[in-house]
């Protein structure tokens, strides 16, 4: 596959539509994600559907009801079900059992580590799961909102209502809590480490720049973000939750503070999924009516890479190379855009 190369060719191409090879998954999918060069959509409930280079996709039972979440390191697919379990899927479709909750309780969110860990919660208990073998859990003082595991080392934010608690699972110490009134969700660690960067229930944004935990707010959203996704090397990071990419600078120590964010791609839509490409400055944007385009974050160049009137988009992610896109919106029309 040749490699997208932005510079040369995106102001000649206005739409690779044609180019994006349909996948025909008939089910709502949650989130997509790479198995090596297979690209697996996660189902609402039940199954993964592995597609193959020529289309062909296979469904492959991982949870007896519901999938609540899941997260990849690319290797395997960490899953947690409204049926207690947590379970993998790697690239050969094989199916492992990882935990059972002892109560039955919904596993509702999961983080994995690049050195085999991986994280998951049960109400208001986080568990970690060592590359060893080793399990620890934690207690919230409320239900857990999110979790991710920190670039370096085995640090894991743990949000929830009222801040986020970083955790070090094989440390003795008290883990920290950064707090900020409101109901934290999705939470993730910039590459560098420097910041931390929730979520909120409301149409906002909040961070910390971790080295003297200063406060980062990041409002004036028309709904939830919902999507987040940090730009190659880290320096800004895409939202969505506007009818534009909002794209907010971490290229400094200060990060966004007293900066205005960056506002790409915008339509008569809600933008319901980022996705940046690994390597390259370019994301892919996917919006409340279907569309879906690559936009090269220097100038705001656009390609259209599926037209609108459709369902809204609900999964999107790259490969490791970047040479390939995948998409899923919420009725289950999804396709494979080779670059």
């Amino acid at each position: 596959m040749k490699e997208f190369d932005p510079g040369s060719n995106a102001a000649s191409i206005v739409s690779v539509t044609d180019r994006v090879r349909p996948l025909g998954i008939g089910v709502p999918v949650t989130s997509v994600h790479f198995l090596g060069e297979r690209a697996a959509f996660v189902g609402a409930e039940e199954n993964v559907f592995l597609a193959s280079g020529d289309g062909e996709v296979s469904p492959v039972a991982v949870h007896g009801g519901g999938i609540l979440c899941a997260a990849s390191d690319g290797a395997r697919i960490v899953m947690g079900g409204d049926d207690g379990k947590l379970v993998a899927l790697d690239g050969k479709g094989e199916v492992k059992l990882l935990a059972t909750d002892a109560r039955r309780r919904w596993i509702d969110n999961v983080a994995v580590h690049p050195d085999g860990a991986f994280a998951w919660s049960a109400g208001k208990t986080a568990f970690v799961r060592s590359g060893r073998g080793e399990d620890k859990s934690l207690d919230a003082p409320s239900t857990v909102g999110g979790l991710a595991f920190a670039p370096k080392g085995l640090r894991l934010a743990v949000a929830h209502y009222n801040g986020v608690t970083l955790w070090f699972p094989n440390m003795a110490a008290k883990p920290d809590v950064l707090e900020w009134a409101g109901s934290h969700l999705g939470v993730v660690f910039s590459p560098d480490n420097k910041f931390l960067v929730t979520a909120m229930h409301e149409p906002a944004l909040h961070g910390w720049r971790l080295a003297d935990v200063r406060h980062m707010r990041m409002t004036g959203y028309p709904g939830r973000v919902r999507s987040m996704s940090w730009s190659a090397g880290g320096k800004a990071l895409a939202t969505s939750g506007a009818d534009t990419v909002i794209l907010w600078p971490f290229g400094s120590k200060d990060g966004p503070m007293g900066k205005e964010p960056a506002m790409l791609a915008p339509l008569k839509a809600r933008v319901s999924m980022v996705a940046c490409h690994p390597k390259q400055d370019i994301l892919a944007a996917g919006y409340s009516d279907g569309t879906i385009l690559m936009v090269r974050l220097e100038d705001g160049a656009e390609i259209l890479v599926r037209k609108n009137g459709g369902a809204q988009v609900a999964a999107l992610a790259w490969n490791a190379k970047g040479t390939q896109l995948a998409f899923a919106a919420e009725d289950g029309e999804a396709g494979l855009l080779a670059l």
